[in-house]
């Protein structure tokens, strides 16, 4: 059977509501994510993530709530991360209906965490988000809560960690391309790709479908997107989207 690659929306709640951040600061009003998910059923999206920027930051925990909407609603596989902190959280949030756990700070500050969050669910549940920056002088430094406290590994580190630890999939997502619309940073994914055996997700910054071939090229397993699905034209109004089947047939694969 023939399977095409990944092609995942990635969505950013506050407050409940959909917002898309820019380089992780400022927000723009989107709307409802469960209006949201039920566009993205119409458009047979494949999967779906969910990510709840306050629950860390703010210290608000996990949304339960709006989970469950969220479950009741979607018809393909969905991601949550934002304020998990423990594998009994991480079990509530999969019997509800969730099919993923998506880590980051925590990965940080108790990253034995991670490991029983992988026993607990299974490697392929647990997943790992690493979030980089560019430095000025060259390279990257990685960043948790919200882009808001740099660690001390590189996003190769960070990404062998989040595998030993147990992760079975990793999103790589670049701070500096974020709503961009200029591209994935190809050098950032390709280096996170050749140091793990885990399938890696590409995010931040992509504006077409050739982005996604040439993410897919360095070696992502997939790839992932959050304003390139909800915002639209110079002005970037407001208009949920996906590719089309056959355009995601015609990505490498």
């Amino acid at each position: 059977m023939t399977t095409f690659p990944r092609v995942i929306p990635v969505l950013l709640v506050s407050d409940g509501y959909l917002v898309k951040p820019v380089g992780f600061s400022g927000e723009k009003y989107i709307g409802d994510p469960i209006n949201a998910v039920r566009i993205f059923n119409e458009k047979q999206v494949d999967e779906l993530v969910i990510c709840d920027i306050d629950a860390t930051v703010k210290g608000t925990g996990v949304n339960y709530t709006l989970i469950e909407e969220i479950a009741s609603e979607a018809f393909m596989p969905v991601g949550y991360g934002g304020g998990v902190t423990s594998a009994a959280d991480a079990r509530r949030i999969v019997s509800i209906g969730i099919e993923k756990v998506v880590l980051n700070s925590i990965v940080d500050t108790r990253p034995e965490v991670v490991t029983e969050i992988a026993q607990a669910l299974g490697s392929s549940s647990t997943v790992v988000s690493v979030d980089a920056k560019r430095r000025l002088l060259g390279g990257h430094d990685t960043y948790v809560r919200r882009g808001r406290a740099k660690t001390k590994l590189s996003p190769v580190q960070a990404a062998q960690r989040a595998e030993a630890l147990g992760a079975g999939e990793i999103i790589v997502s670049s701070i500096d391309r974020e709503s961009s619309f200029s591209g994935y940073d190809l050098a950032l994914v390709r280096s996170v790709a050749d140091a793990v055996s885990v399938p890696v997700i590409a995010l931040g910054g992509a504006a077409t479908t050739s982005d996604f071939r040439s993410a897919l090229d360095e070696g992502a397993s997939a790839v992932a997107a959050g304003s390139m699905f909800v915002l639209n034209g110079k002005h970037r109004a407001v208009l949920i989207t996906y590719p089309s089947p056959a355009d995601i047939a015609a990505l490498p694969h």
